[in-house]
């Protein structure tokens, strides 16, 4: 093995620089792997444009991707080199105050780990998976499975997280806002909990085309059309049962209250920009029952249950790659068409 590797480093919001850099070295309880194929994420968009809090440059990003086992640690028993492996970007310490309560994703040390962001990431040919991701979070693909499947496997626990926070019931009518990768997958989600009217609500006219292709019964355009008064005409004037938000902008988080009928719930998956604000009606939170929920991360029961609905055809994943690139210098090119909004996940393959 070459003791260099290429590899994509984010410096400065809006530059990012294709370089060769050294592969990184494991400990005891870690894994390298070699990168099969990494996706784009909404995430890597904000951090090309504006940069992370989490992410000190020089730092390779991306965290969404799938391989080989190249190397494991001496203390290493699960993993074997040339196994075809999955990681998530994180896993908690089960230790901390949030661990012990029950929710992991909220961990206090996720930060410590998180590939990507505080550890380098998958915009190169090789990374290392840090021990408590091992223990956790790296998993043997199944061989019907391919590597592009694999790699959702992340978003997908988030979003499977997320899911199982709206407790959709049979026959409801559910709202996914926003029609990129996440809502796509959600809408699949909704459609498998055995809602009868899943209802996507997007600007792009490709995107809802796509949410229809996937499994969605509806699709408005905000851009066109009153999504709020589009969503009531859809559900007999009541609203929807559960509506779920993927876009992160206080507008549409206050519109998915807005189309959320009695004792309905709002889940609120779209991270919006720290220090927005929204305001809400508390008539009607209070005097129709509303729940709202807001949702982060995911969990290793959900990063296991991801990879178990790719694997059994539950979630298809295929019709959500819309392009390829095979080479890690074209990462910005994959990013700036991201930015345009007609492209769902453009798989990059190192």
């Amino acid at each position: 093995m070459s003791k260099t590797m290429k590899a994509i480093r984010f410096y400065e919001p809006g530059v990012i620089k294709f370089e060769v850099v050294d592969i990184p070295e494991i400990g005891d309880g870690e894994v390298l792997v070699k990168t099969k194929v990494v996706l784009t994420c909404g995430t890597d968009i904000k951090i090309y444009r504006r940069g992370h809090p989490k992410v000190k440059p020089p730092m390779i990003f991306g965290h969404e991707f799938s391989g080989i086992v190249a190397k494991v640690g001496s203390n290493v028993t699960h993993f074997t080199e040339g196994m075809k492996v999955v990681a998530a970007n994180s896993a908690p310490c089960n230790e901390c105050f949030y661990c012990k309560r029950g929710k992991p994703n909220l961990c206090e040390h996720l930060s410590e780990t998180l590939i990507g962001f505080s550890a380098d990431g998958a915009y190169a040919e090789y990374v290392r998976i840090p021990e408590r991701i091992v223990r956790q979070n790296l998993l043997e693909i199944p061989d019907h499975v391919s590597f592009q499947e694999a790699a959702f496997v992340e978003p997908l626990a988030c979003v499977v997280n997320g899911n199982e926070a709206a407790n959709i019931k049979l026959a409801d009518n559910v709202v996914i806002i926003g029609a990129g990768p996440i809502g796509l997958l959600h809408m699949q989600l909704a459609r498998a909990r055995g809602a009868k009217n899943v209802i996507a609500v997007d600007l792009i006219e490709y995107r809802l085309q796509k949410a229809l292709e996937v499994g969605a019964h509806n699709a408005i355009n905000a851009k066109t059309d009153d999504p709020i008064e589009k969503v009531k005409a859809l559900t007999d004037g009541r609203g929807a049962e559960v509506v779920i938000e993927c876009v992160g902008l206080p507008q549409t988080w206050e519109n998915a209250i807005a189309m959320t009928g009695k004792a309905g719930t709002t889940v609120l998956f779209g991270g919006a920009p720290p220090g927005t604000k929204i305001s809400v009606d508390t008539h009607r939170i209070h005097y129709e029952d509303l729940t709202i929920k807001g949702i982060f991360h995911h969990t290793p029961v959900c990063v296991s249950r991801a990879l178990d609905l790719i694997s059994s055809g539950i979630v298809n994943v295929k019709p959500l790659i819309t392009r390829e690139m095979s080479s890690l210098n074209q990462v910005e090119a994959a990013l700036k068409e991201m930015q345009k909004g007609e492209t769902i996940k453009i798989a990059i393959l190192p």
